[in-house]
């Protein structure tokens, strides 16, 4: 399951407002909503679709993608002057432990899901940090997002960030989609 990375040129697909019926920004925005997360990362930040949500509410944000050419498309589109871009694995981010507010994957979450992406992640984020996930779910019936046996259940997720020490508050099935809120261990 997971490690599909989302084919840089069909980009255009990831700037479609139709997206948000699978997840709103305000999903994305609300648990970041107080002002104790000024530092975040989205990981797997694509062309910026879900960054540009959150930019605008926080101090910096992180738009780290393992491929360079999603950057190339972001930066076309134009970069809020508050995000930077990173080119990383999330299995071996750039920051410091403990220098993030928090963390946020949109549809991303089966690219990197591995006990070492999830440990990066924990060793990243300050003690009372926040990550909020969501993906497409191997409950769902694929006819959106990648193929289902490419997909993670919000169980699997749940356990998985359990296992790293994470302090998970919300982990639900939605129809295509899961979503997962956790504290930082």
């Amino acid at each position: 399951m997971g490690f599909h990375t989302f084919d840089a040129d069909q980009a255009e697909r990831l700037e479609r407002p139709d997206l948000y019926r699978w997840v709103s920004a305000e999903e994305v925005v609300g648990p970041f909503a107080t002002d104790a997360f000024g530092v975040l990362a989205d990981l797997g930040s694509g062309t910026g679709f879900y960054t540009d949500d959150v930019a605008a509410r926080v101090e910096t944000v992180y738009g780290v993608d393992v491929q360079p050419e999603m950057h190339d498309r972001y930066r076309e589109k134009g970069t809020p002057a508050n995000v930077e871009l990173v080119a990383s694995d999330v299995a071996d981010l750039p920051f410091a432990d403990d220098e993030l507010d928090g963390a946020f994957s949109t549809m991303t979450y089966h690219e990197f899901a591995s006990p070492d992406a999830i440990a990066e992640i924990a060793r990243v984020l300050r003690e009372d940090g926040r990550l909020v996930v969501f993906d497409w779910s191997a409950d769902g019936e694929g006819d959106h997002g990648p193929p289902v046996d490419e997909r993670f259940t919000a169980g699997d997720a749940r356990d998985a960030l359990a296992d790293a020490g994470f302090d998970v508050a919300r982990a639900e099935t939605r129809t295509e989609t899961f979503a997962l809120v956790a504290g930082a261990p």
